[in-house]
């Protein structure tokens, strides 16, 4: 997936923020102008075995095997 569409400014991408989901509610609320975003539910994927998180922007997000979020 391109970083364009995962990025803030500069220096900040989605990629660069610590995999924690504090971290990346902070993250979203920023992308998304101060408007808080939160967890609506998480699941384990069959596939991977990793934890999916539903964002209430619409949005699936996970830890990648490289430590970093990305976009499901």
């Amino acid at each position: 997936m391109s970083r364009a569409f995962v990025k803030e400014a500069d220096n900040d991408w989605l990629g660069d923020v610590e995999p924690k989901l504090e971290e990346l509610e902070r993250y979203l609320a920023r992308e998304n102008g101060g408007l808080a975003i939160s967890l609506l539910r998480n699941y384990t994927d069959p596939e991977s075995g990793r934890t999916i998180y539903e964002m209430s922007n619409g949005e699936s997000y996970m830890v990648d095997e490289d430590n970093r979020w990305r976009v499901v």
